[in-house]
């Protein structure tokens, strides 16, 4: 991966060959099964660099006027390319992307076709054909805990307070003025420009709530309350904020257990590092670490089952499970997260497994090296950190 950026009032300019190979796999593996492949994610967590990896490919820049006029008569312009893949980078700026991509994917099926976007596919009104059939989509996650060594990153507590966008993370101290920017470039060119939303200030403050209290229950009246917004508007924004990837918004599980909540989601801000400025960390506490340990596992999770596949769980006794991966009629899988190994308590497992017996208990925890499995009141239970999810979830 090649990383060019300028971080902020520091100005530090570097060139790193870094290699992300779980996310160019993931592609390849899915760019096997259809001929469109969506790659997506927030604005600067990689899209692009990735792309352009892929140096047997025509990479063009829709972004650039030049390219857009390339691209105005699209069977024109498939029939002059002699590359069997095309990188279609900020796809969304063309006038009308998805007939681009439906005439690609129809009249010519020997290419293979990778189009970015901040923006999930058939999002907006620019894309008047869903592609179905012909289109694969992969979520490009900011730096996973497994991906920490290729950039360097030897304390985890660095990754947590900056995040992990690759330029915050390469960036050679905390620069708060990067996320102010990246918040104005957001709104002016993945939300303004896609979506038209008419209240910035409400919609900013909105975003500014949620990442402020990210991990939390959604309070809609609260929400409206401090926003000034209407409850429509309120959720509208919402809407906005999950398809452009800026929040996470999890269900609880539920499955006709006892006294559970059933209805309240939760949200999560899509990035360590905005939700530490939006609370003014400048450093970390214990219980700091362990609020944004959830949204690392969180994001591993993401990378192994998606967008959709992650519930918590809840009861109205405020006993909770941080994480439920549904795995078929009956069983479920649980992830508890702790910064601390000594915090790990079994009085929500129990609650849960009472109704839910079936499944694999994992308590994932930094300060785990290697994974080991032990009974605890009862239970077999793996003890893991976040690197090792995807081999023990997959057992």
């Amino acid at each position: 991966m090649k990383i060019n950026f300028t971080s902020g009032r520091l100005n530090v300019k570097c060139i790193y060959m870094i290699k992300r190979p779980f996310w160019t796999k993931t592609i390849d593996t899915t760019w096997a099964k259809a001929p469109v492949l969506w790659l997506t994610g927030v604005r600067r967590v990689g899209k692009t660099t990735i792309a352009q990896s892929y140096q047997d490919a025509l990479y063009l820049n829709c972004d650039l006027p030049s390219t857009r006029e390339q691209l105005e008569d699209p069977e024109r312009f498939y029939k002059s390319v002699t590359t069997s893949k095309i990188v279609f980078d900020e796809v969304h700026q063309l006038s009308n992307p998805s007939q681009l991509l439906k005439i690609g994917a129809d009249a010519f099926p020997r290419l293979k076709i990778l189009a970015t976007g901040s923006s999930t596919l058939a999002a907006t009104k620019k894309f008047r054909d869903s592609l179905t059939g012909r289109k694969r989509t992969v979520h490009l996650l900011p730096v996973l805990v497994e991906e920490l060594s290729a950039f360097g990153i030897a304390d985890l507590k660095q990754r947590l307070i900056r995040g992990g966008l690759p330029a915050t993370l390469l960036s050679k101290e905390l620069d708060s003025e990067f996320y102010a920017e990246w918040i104005d470039s957001f709104y002016a060119r993945d939300v303004q420009e896609l979506f038209h939303v008419e209240k910035r200030s409400g919609f900013l403050k909105l975003l500014e709530i949620l990442l402020r209290h990210s991990g939390s229950l959604i309070e809609l009246t609260n929400l409206c309350k401090y926003t000034g917004l209407t409850r429509p508007t309120v959720m509208n924004y919402m809407q906005v904020l999950q398809v452009t990837h800026a929040i996470t918004t999890l269900r609880p599980y539920s499955a006709g257990g006892r006294r559970e909540i059933i209805a309240q989601q939760k949200a999560y801000g899509f990035d360590t590092g905005f939700v530490a400025h939006m609370r003014g960390w400048k450093d970390l506490r214990n219980p700091d670490c362990g609020a944004l340990w959830e949204h690392v596992v969180l994001e591993t999770l993401m990378s192994i089952f998606g967008d959709t596949g992650i519930h918590f769980w809840r009861d109205k006794q405020q006993r909770e499970i941080d994480f439920v991966i549904p795995q078929g009629r009956s069983v479920c899988d649980i992830v508890e997260c702790k910064w601390n190994t000594d915090a790990f308590e079994t009085r929500a497992l129990t609650a849960f497994r009472d109704n839910y017996p079936k499944g694999k208990n994992i308590f994932c925890s930094p300060q785990i090296t290697k994974p080991y499995s032990r009974k605890v009141s009862g239970f077999e239970i793996t003890f893991a950190n976040a690197s090792d999810l995807r081999k023990i979830l997959a057992e």
